[in-house]
């Protein structure tokens, strides 16, 4: 038997307003997230969005994490297009290795229910 461990989140942005009490330029929010700009530019990993009540909506992999992070709430072809207005939280998973992505994906899909993560998914 095959033994996969989740390794804990690098990053986890979450809904939030913009503090401009100390007079910084103001961050546009896309669906109340702000904080696109501390996810890593060029780093490959594990993308995970959840709602309020925590539950696990999507999973997905990309070899940029910001880019795809970012098209989940603009392209008109994401998995998630119907449902950006149920994120609350987003965790990132910083991974290299596409093979190791690749099996993070399929393993968190499962694992954890992915409500919307219609391919990948073995159980029902």
């Amino acid at each position: 038997m095959i033994k996969i461990e989740m390794p804990k989140p690098d990053l986890t942005i979450v809904q939030r307003e913009q503090d401009r009490s100390n007079e910084e330029p103001e961050i546009p929010s896309i669906y109340g997230f702000i904080d696109f700009h501390q996810i890593a530019r060029d780093k490959g990993g594990i993308i995970m969005f959840y709602n309020k009540e925590d539950e696990l909506l999507f999973v997905g992999k990309a070899r940029k994490v910001r880019q795809r992070v970012k098209k989940h709430f603009e392209d008109n072809v994401s998995p998630l297009k119907e449902h950006r207005d149920e994120v609350a939280k987003i965790k990132i998973f910083y991974v290299d290795d596409a093979m190791e992505r690749e099996i993070y994906e399929t393993y968190a899909i499962n694992k954890f229910v992915a409500k919307y993560n219609v391919d990948k998914k073995f159980t029902h």
